[in-house]
């Protein structure tokens, strides 16, 4: 039997691979006919049913948002949103950011306590320029998020840019893994940042990776405006 962490989890892989050959329909399917193409959607529509009969287990996931690209916070940002809006707590644990507040802090104000949120850094590194004062405010940052990864009030933890803060050698891989074990059994965490370390990868339910294929800042000299980079 598959490990938990396996990409197939503990249900058998067949009923996915009838689903991809089935395809998702409109122009990509080959039936011309519309009696044809009734049918393999009603088939598709069966093989759904019954994948997601057989997916009936609920745990907390870890959940990582990494690579070059843009949208790793703001990916984790639409889970505190909807989060909230089941009626559930959240906390936001920013690391390295901190120097300014971002728009999507002035508005989740509206969802009060219900929220917790946290920007324990003051910049990037060429902007702080001080190695022990960025490594205190990790420290700081981590031990904040300690308390929030062992509270069984939160539903959703997000610890933003953590994955930096150990591309930097500020926290170890083996410190954040210890500390996700640490949640109960159905809390979520997600968390963000280029280079996330293999053996926090290797750990989590769900990995995205965003991938840089144009930036207006890179490619068109086009400055961080409001609303798309804060």
């Amino acid at each position: 039997m598959p490990s938990q962490n396996s990409p197939q989890g503990d249900h058998p892989p067949e009923l996915d691979q009838v689903a991809a050959e089935l395809g998702m329909g409109g122009h990509l399917a080959p039936e011309q006919d519309p009696s044809d193409y009734r049918r393999r959607m009603q088939r598709r529509a069966d093989v759904q049913r019954r994948r997601l009969q057989e997916r009936h287990q609920e745990k907390g996931l870890i959940l990582v948002f990494t690579g070059t690209g843009k949208g790793k916070t703001t990916a984790a940002l639409g889970l505190v949103l909807r989060t909230l809006g089941h009626g559930e707590r959240v906390a936001v644990v920013q690391f390295i950011k901190g120097s300014w507040e971002p728009g999507e802090a002035r508005a989740l104000r509206i969802f009060g306590d219900a929220l917790n949120w946290h920007a324990l850094g003051e910049g990037f590194t060429w902007e702080t320029q001080d190695r022990e004062r960025d490594q205190q405010l990790v420290a700081a940052a981590w031990e904040q998020s300690l308390h929030y990864l062992r509270s069984p009030d939160h539903k959703l933890v997000v610890l933003d840019e953590i994955n930096v803060a150990m591309k930097l050698g500020y926290l170890s891989a083996e410190q954040v893994l210890k500390g996700l074990a640490l949640r109960p059994p159905l809390t979520h965490v997600a968390l963000t940042g280029r280079g996330a370390p293999k053996a926090l990868i290797e750990r989590a339910d769900l990995v995205t990776e965003m991938t840089a294929v144009r930036h207006p800042f890179r490619e068109k000299g086009i400055k961080a405006q409001a609303g798309i980079e804060f």
